[in-house]
């Protein structure tokens, strides 16, 4: 079993910054990529970010060059560092594998943002 911890989301305006963080822990030896995921109310749940056990990354189209994935393997920890918001980045933000173990999805971070 592994569990996957979200923190460090809330409210700010749109041009501001968050950094959300990750902490995974149980069986996360198995877990090569790591991704941020989100999901906007009505939406499915899409991924935004992955980030290799090697430090490679890749992001959506719609938040490349202001959100930046990294990661700390020896914490077990992954961050999303968030900038330039956009009210459209509104959603609930998790963590997971990638690809995702379905059955492990924690309770997300809300990040929301005004215009």
């Amino acid at each position: 079993q592994v569990q996957f911890v979200e923190s460090g989301g809330g409210l700010v305006q749109a041009g501001g910054s968050l950094r959300l963080s990750c902490a995974a822990s149980g069986n996360t030896f198995s877990i090569n990529a790591m991704g941020w995921y989100r999901q906007a109310p009505g939406t499915q749940r899409e991924l935004v970010a992955t980030i290799s056990s090697g430090g490679r990354t890749n992001y959506a189209d719609s938040v490349k060059g202001r959100f930046t994935i990294s990661r700390d393997n020896a914490k077990n920890t992954v961050h999303l560092q968030m900038t330039g918001l956009k009210p459209e980045d509104t959603a609930v933000y998790y963590c997971n594998a990638q690809p995702p173990w379905l059955d492990y999805w924690g309770q997300g971070t809300q990040v929301t943002v005004s215009s």
